[in-house]
């Protein structure tokens, strides 16, 4: 789905967490980032950009994409490695396409161009170096899960009957890259923006997938946004309401589940205004994970029950490892990224 670019924030780093500001070489909205360990990192966003550190962010590289104008919005990128990664952009029609490096971001394949006028792709996850799951808003009154299990050389839709029937207008929102994740070889999720707020599951590393509700705010804009998982039980999904989501203060924003996302339970929210766009467990902090909102960025170390503001900037993604994050966004028309070292 579509988003618009917020206006500027002032951004004050506060002192709960080391938060180190870092610089990007590129000027545009950075919107997607993927952790590989606590030395290497990926992010993507507008303009076509793909950023690469391979130091802990003291320094980012420009990856420039093969094949790639400067219209294409780089929404969400899947790292395993230094070397290997995807990347892929959201649009409407051939604007939606996937492009994959095995060089550190030297050279790209282009793998996926979307021929559906009408499909709209929103997120991406690997569950393994040969598997992986690409989402798309419906179109013609069906569901668009494609799916690869060799690399991404190949990609195919999955059947009406692998995936649940999608409800009237049901999409995601393509915010943080955060819509599809995955945590092991199996496990999966999706989470579903207007109208339904609903999360899918895979435990066949995407081969089928069920749904659940959530608590979520629901409407016309409003849904979920993103999810985070510790293990294939314990996880956290963010949403609220896009029609406004600078201005954003829906209550049911925030929710945990214990059992793999067959149920879940309303947490607190950040106390800042802004829909919460991306958010991450930080995999070495017990009980600890980030939001990222047009509000700033906020932390919690009991699993959501309050919140602290770390920085009151623009973000739009956070991503994890180790005890360290990453989180991207906007500062005026620059990209802009921060570590967060817990």
């Amino acid at each position: 789905m579509r988003l618009l670019l917020p206006a500027l924030l002032l951004a004050t780093p506060l002192a709960a967490q080391t938060l180190t500001e870092q610089t990007s070489p590129v000027p545009g909205l950075l919107q997607a980032v993927s952790p590989v360990s606590e030395s290497v990192a990926w992010v993507s966003g507008h303009r076509a950009a793909v950023l690469r550190t391979t130091d802990g962010g003291a320094t980012w590289e420009a990856r420039r994409v093969t094949g790639a104008d400067s219209t294409l919005q780089f929404r969400d990128i899947h790292a395993l490695s230094a070397d290997v990664a995807w990347v892929m952009s959201a649009g409407p029609g051939e604007q939606s396409r996937i492009y994959h490096t095995r060089d550190g971001g030297a050279t790209w394949a282009l793998q996926f161009t979307n021929a559906d006028s009408a499909a709209f792709y929103d997120c991406l996850t690997f569950f393994d170096a040969r598997t992986g799951v690409a989402f798309s808003d419906a179109s013609h009154g069906r569901t668009n899960v494609l799916r690869t299990t060799d690399g991404g050389a190949h990609w195919a839709l999955l059947p009406a009957e692998a995936v649940p029937a999608p409800l009237e207008g049901e999409g995601a929102f393509a915010a943080s890259g955060g819509c599809v994740t995955s945590i092991d070889a199996r496990h999966g999720w999706i989470v579903l923006g207007a109208p339904g707020a609903r999360v899918w599951r895979t435990d066949d590393a995407g081969a089928t997938w069920r749904s659940h509700d959530t608590p979520l705010v629901r409407g016309a804009s409003a849904g979920g946004a993103a999810a985070t998982f510790r293990d294939a039980r314990r996880g956290m999904v963010v949403g609220g309401d896009m029609g406004d989501y600078r201005a954003d203060t829906a209550a049911a924003a925030v929710a945990v589940t214990d059992d793999g996302g067959e149920s879940w339970r309303l947490v607190s929210r950040p106390g800042r205004p802004g829909t919460p766009f991306g958010v991450a467990w930080i995999p070495g902090a017990a009980g600890t994970a980030v939001i990222a909102s047009p509000g700033g960025l906020s932390a919690t170390t009991d699993a959501g029950a309050t919140w602290q503001t770390v920085d009151p900037g623009v973000f739009w993604s956070v991503g994890a490892v180790g005890r360290t994050a990453w989180a991207v966004g906007a500062q005026g028309r620059a990209g802009r990224i921060v570590k967060l070292a817990f």
